[in-house]
């Protein structure tokens, strides 16, 4: 027996639930765009990783952050590794993260510290100057692909703006924190809780780094996700 199209279930779906539907071919359509459309949305937003201190672990979950983090690394020169233990200090891999909320007096809600979100705690201002920069319009800082082509993309300029190696990864995310201004002005120096927190970075970084060399090929071959790898 032939199984039913895409849009032949929907029109069935449609005839239970309305008469008048049931004749409407566009109808029909139009469901099957809105659920392509909420496909396309949730894809963005990937479940989250079991073991985040175990790089193949988390893209053998997700098996297209692999991807998105390959492409940034190709296109700004980032490596994976930085990009990947930048993202774990800035939101854990929880594509919603904010910072927490704040209180007067502990009891009357007052806003959040800041407008940062998303994977990679992107402040409004700046996310926008990255759509700017890139014409990538649509980008959303809750989807990982461009929450890995914003961090190349800034590593990039932090490359160019303050000669930072894309490779170290502990100054990389100073520049990221502070920003290429902050950063010019040894602005971190006045912050020893930064600079501890910059050297955990570069710590994730190498530890990611050396997990890489036992899955990359793996991942690169497309048997990456397999269990058993």
């Amino acid at each position: 027996m032939t199984p039913p199209s895409r849009h032949g279930m929907l029109r069935t779906m449609c005839r239970q639930t309305s008469p008048a539907c049931a004749h409407s071919g566009a109808s029909a359509r139009f469901l099957s765009a809105t659920l392509l459309a909420l496909t396309l949305l949730l894809g963005g937003c990937a479940s989250l990783p079991g073991n985040i201190d175990d790089v193949c672990s988390m893209f053998r979950q997700n098996e297209d952050w692999y991807d998105a983090v390959k492409a940034s690394q190709k296109k700004w020169g980032a490596p994976i590794h930085v990009q990947m233990a930048i993202m774990h200090q800035e939101s854990k891999f929880q594509h919603d993260a904010r910072p927490p909320k704040e209180y007067i007096l502990w009891v009357i809600p007052w806003g959040r510290a800041s407008s940062a979100l998303g994977y990679a705690q992107v402040l409004d201002s700046t996310w926008a100057w990255y759509k700017k920069s890139t014409g990538n319009r649509w980008a959303s800082r809750t989807n990982f692909d461009d929450a890995a082509d914003f961090i190349g993309w800034y590593m990039n300029l932090t490359h160019k703006k303050n000669g930072v190696s894309k490779w170290n990864a502990e100054h990389q995310y100073l520049a990221y924190h502070e920003g290429h201004g902050g950063y010019a002005k040894k602005s971190y120096r006045k912050k020893p809780w930064l600079m501890r927190v910059a050297k955990k970075v570069q710590r994730n970084a190498s530890r990611y780094r050396s997990q890489l060399k036992r899955c990359e090929k793996d991942l690169d071959s497309g048997w990456g996700w397999l269990p058993f790898f």
